[in-house]
């Protein structure tokens, strides 16, 4: 009996986008519009697929390339530029071989996508900690050096001591695990871009919870970044305690 266009539409939106070359095979022949429609928008899907796996795949560059150490620990920071709220930094070890697509830099994500791999990337991840350091702290000894601990922290706290860390950009001192620093890691490498992802969303939940308790900043929108909204509020009222005073003289 010939399926109805949706039902066949059903089974397509049902089928994992890997099986579904097969699964196309049994529409190729039938002639309706609606049909051949759906034929080609699936097509295009599963090419979209191809085109991912391959970005992935250069992605994993490092990954393999360090593929004789059993726990590869990513490490990425979020948070060095903004006026107010912590530097939040991240470490991830994934599991040999793992491939998580559309992970990416996280600036290049967008923020329901960042979610969505947010609790994927803790599903799937070996390890995951978390290292901030506070805007106090920042205006006390500077940025590059409260990131350097909360990326200590991060390394220190991972149930899972890894034997080599892929780094962006960066090499932690004190730390006495090999580390390969790569320019621009967080497009580069898939573990990087992970901690790059749980970095960037564990920071922004916070900024959205601060926004609450000082809402004329607009910290939600903003994440404590200078635009002109929080400049102006920042003119008008004055910093609240999330400020960081280092960063807000030319403001005030």
């Amino acid at each position: 009996m010939t399926k109805s266009i949706d039902e066949i539409k059903k089974v397509l939106e049902n089928t994992e986008i890997e099986n579904i070359q097969e699964v196309l095979g049994s529409f190729r022949e039938d002639t309706r519009a609606g049909v051949i429609k759906l034929v080609d928008k699936y097509n295009n899907k599963y090419n979209k697929y191809l085109t991912e796996l391959e970005r992935i795949e250069k992605m994993r560059f490092f990954e393999e390339k360090y593929k004789e150490f059993d726990y590869i620990a990513g490490i990425d920071e979020v948070g060095r530029g903004p006026l107010a709220g912590p530097v939040v930094t991240c470490a991830v070890i994934l599991p040999k071989g793992e491939r998580i697509l559309y992970v990416n830099d996280s600036k290049k994500l967008s923020a329901s996508k960042r979610e969505e791999l947010y609790d994927i990337i803790m599903e799937k991840a070996l390890a995951v900690s978390i290292g901030m350091e506070s805007p106090q702290t920042i205006d006390d000894i500077n940025i590059l050096q409260a990131t350097y601990k909360a990326m200590q922290i991060s390394v220190n706290n991972l149930k899972i001591k890894p034997d080599i860390i892929l780094n962006d950009a960066v090499t932690i001192p004190e730390i006495m695990i090999p580390q390969v620093p790569i320019i621009k890691g967080d497009a580069k490498s898939i573990t990087i871009a992970s901690a790059s992802i749980i970095a960037k969303v564990t920071r922004d939940r916070m900024m959205v919870e601060f926004d609450k308790l000082y809402p004329q900043y607009d910290f939600a929108g903003n994440k404590g970044y200078g635009s002109e909204r929080h400049i102006e509020a920042l003119k008008k009222y004055g910093p609240c305690p999330i400020h960081r005073r280092s960063f807000i003289r030319n403001f005030i």
